[in-house]
């Protein structure tokens, strides 16, 4: 990656900025420097310290070819294609901008947000003295170039013309690189005061003499720099400390296609676009937790796997499957356009997938990752998804996905695989994908479930809403409208008071094993309560018979005989069982049970998760 490093004069970078040679990538977030801020600057400036190195980006190369917009202050009409992009340096070069070079009033902020329009100036006598700060003899005035107190009713300065300036000894940053400017405001200040002839001589040797001749440090990428390297190169140095996001850099990218502004006569906006695809998606409370770079993954994913299938019969030559950074950035604008409306269609046939295996709502979803595969995944079959058997295997995936725990690392790889494995899975091609072959659940893993920080916990308390779990009080299975109608959570069925007067270990009173989900209404009334107590006053309160009842227990994995002595023992080993074999129909295969093989993960799950007791509600 090929780079110069030149000092550029700031004068003469200022009037590049000005002219439109220098302007910003579409990218770059907006100028928010306050006004203490540009004080601070400006007194660095005229003291000639550094600031900081600038980097820009030649323009006319691959890397390069994002749509410009120039600096906050700079009249946007009339501007040529810029020479360099500025990607580090923006909120600097700004303020100084604006301040020195543009003329006009500086439209900023105060340190608690609220809008200013100020002009700077310096105060010559106290500029020259060798004692104090120098930001001690900055300051910004209002736009009127008038302070006031008193509520506005006292005139404490005015600096209004530049007689009153000069009288005051209030030299103004906005003139300090204009030559003629400068002169004509020396010679109202000297007047024909010998004394003030060498005040100024000394003022400008000492001061404005900084500003002119300062040179800034610049790191130069050259136009032979690729995109994904200048999204590596501004994540590192962009002093602001925000992280660029890939959507971000398509979304200059695209805005900069001419053959697209040909054809449609105006610019591709990719945040707009997102948005339309995000109100679309509302309805939909599962997937409000999607993030763009989601959907940008699914739809690079397919144009990347359809890419590699155009080489059928020539694997050799064949490009990758992938969805990495640099993937991304490969992305052509048509590729995006014609994969995007599909990946919204199927992220709605996302959503009510699942809804059927009873995940609702985007804090249960046990891995939003997995979306990204499982939209691919959907748009690349289309109407076959829903075919009988397609529909059978594509549920097996997502369960060994979620309780094999295989989506919580570096995914990029796996959903890469997880598109071209499950879809020659359905076509008959292989026997399995390796998300299925490789995934495992392990009895120890079971006890250390115990909050929504862990998928599988998710996962397992979708599933006994799933497999036809009941309220205990209300009349009406754990559908969606129930879900939410009913204010349905995961809650202790041997409470968390009980537990705790009868001794029960928080390691087993906290797992998933003692956990199931009920309506608020049901936690409410089982309160602290033994389940021998607060059984019986379940039944009064919603009228039910107590075979009923238990018969509604069972769909819980529960056996009742053991809830109803409150005995917590048989009950959580019997359940364990239940959960157990719940699991393993959900991922076509038996988990494994304890002294079956060694299971070192499951050992260092259990550790890890020991400090998450609590989190959930307790009952």
């Amino acid at each position: 990656m090929p780079f110069e490093s030149p000092d550029w004069p700031l004068a003469e970078l200022l009037r590049d900025i000005r002219a439109g040679k220098v302007q910003l990538p579409d990218f770059q977030r907006d100028w928010k420097w306050d006004d203490a801020r540009i004080v601070s600057l400006l007194a660095t400036i005229t003291r000639g310290y550094p600031i900081g190195v600038v980097m820009t980006l030649e323009t006319g190369g691959d890397g390069a070819r994002f749509k410009p917009k120039p600096l906050a202050g700079v009249p946007a009409t009339g501007l040529p294609g810029p020479e360099q992009l500025l990607l580090d340096g923006q909120q600097r070069l700004t303020s100084l901008y604006q301040s020195l070079m543009s003329g006009k009033v500086v439209d900023t902020t105060d340190d608690r947000g609220k809008r200013l329009k100020r002009w700077y100036y310096i105060d010559v006598d106290q500029a020259l003295r060798d004692e104090g700060d120098r930001e001690e003899a900055i300051v910004s005035v209002p736009e009127d170039r008038v302070i006031r107190d008193d509520f506005g009713r006292r005139i404490v300065a005015d600096y209004s013309t530049m007689e009153k300036e000069c009288a005051a000894g209030m030299f103004p940053f906005s003139i300090a690189l204009d030559g003629d400017a400068k002169l004509d405001w020396s010679l109202e200040f000297i007047g024909v005061d010998l004394d003030r002839r060498a005040k100024w001589k000394q003022f400008q040797s000492s001061v404005l003499d900084n500003l002119s001749s300062y040179l800034v440090p610049v790191i130069k990428l050259t136009k032979t720099t690729p995109k994904e390297a200048v999204c590596t190169v501004f994540e590192k140095v962009n002093t602001g400390g925000v992280a660029l996001n890939v959507f971000e850099l398509l979304t200059a990218t695209y805005a900069g296609d001419k053959a697209y502004f040909t054809a449609q006569g105006e610019d591709f906006r990719l945040n707009d676009y997102w948005r339309d695809v995000q109100q679309r998606l509302e309805p939909h409370r599962v997937l409000r937790f999607l993030e763009n770079t989601d959907f940008l993954q699914a739809v690079t994913l397919l144009a990347t796997w359809e890419r590699k299938r155009a080489y059928e019969g020539d694997a050799r030559n064949a490009p990758g499957v992938g969805c990495k950074r640099r993937d991304m950035l490969r992305l052509k604008l048509t590729e995006f356009l014609h994969w995007a409306p599909k990946v919204t269609e199927a992220l709605e046939w996302a959503a009510a997938f699942l809804a059927a295996e009873h995940i609702f709502d985007a804090r249960d979803v046990p891995y939003r990752t997995q979306l990204v595969p499982l939209a691919a995944i959907g748009a690349a079959l289309g109407d076959e998804a829903a075919l009988w058997g397609h529909d059978t295997k594509l549920r097996q995936w997502f369960w060994c996905g979620v309780l094999g725990e295989l989506y919580g690392g570096a995914t990029d790889t796996r959903f890469a695989r997880d598109l071209e494995q499950v879809t020659s899975w359905l076509e008959g091609r292989i026997r399995e994908p390796l998300t299925v072959t490789d995934a495992s659940f392990h009895e120890d893993r079971l006890y250390t479930l115990r909050t929504r920080n862990s998928a599988a916990y998710k996962g397992i308390y979708a599933l006994l809403m799933r497999q036809g779990g009941r309220d205990w009080m209300k009349a009406e299975a754990l559908g969606q409208a129930a879900f939410y109608n009913y204010k349905v959570d995961i809650h202790h069925i041997f409470p968390k008071v009980w537990c705790e007067r009868n001794g029960i270990d928080p390691i087993w009173r906290e797992s998933i094993v003692n956990k199931t989900a009920l309506s608020r209404q049901t936690n409410l009334k089982i309160g602290g309560q033994s389940p021998r107590d607060y059984l019986p006053k379940i039944e009064r309160a919603a009228g039910i018979k107590s075979k009923d009842l238990d018969a509604i227990l069972a769909t819980h994995a529960i056996e009742p005989k053991y809830l109803r002595r409150a005995d917590f023992d048989k009950f959580f080993d019997a359940r364990a069982e239940a959960l157990l074999n719940l699991v393993g129909a959900a991922m076509g295969k038996r988990a494994v049970r304890s002294g079956e093989t060694e299971s070192d993960e499951s050992a260092s799950a259990y550790d890890l998760e020991r400090e998450e007791l609590g989190d959930e509600p307790t009952s």
